[in-house]
């Protein structure tokens, strides 16, 4: 599966990108047709607390993207909610098949 980042107007960190890596490679396993993810990372304003928005994007061949977004203090905390989100959107698609 290929896994693009993109952090808007901010470079994300090697570390915050093998995170994201990580999650995102480990919803594969709910469906190996994955062709592709879209992760798109950034702050929203003003800088207070619950400011960092991840949103994911995966690609799956013969069926619709599934997408998740969530607004949390950290972008691991974010992108953690959206694997939750999407693990539970593959779940479902596999049970409905």
């Amino acid at each position: 599966m290929e896994i693009k980042i993109n952090a808007i107007h901010f470079e994300a960190t090697e570390k915050l990108s093998d995170f994201i890596n990580k999650k995102v490679e480990k919803l594969g396993k709910y469906n190996e047709e994955i062709a592709n993810a879209e992760v798109v990372l950034k702050v929203v304003k003003p800088e207070t607390a619950m400011n960092k928005e991840a949103s994911v994007r995966l690609k799956v061949p013969r069926s619709e993207d599934l997408f998740a977004s969530k607004v949390c203090d950290t972008f691991e905390e974010a992108i953690d909610n959206c694997a939750d989100a999407l693990k539970k959107q593959l779940e479902k698609g596999r049970r409905d098949r």
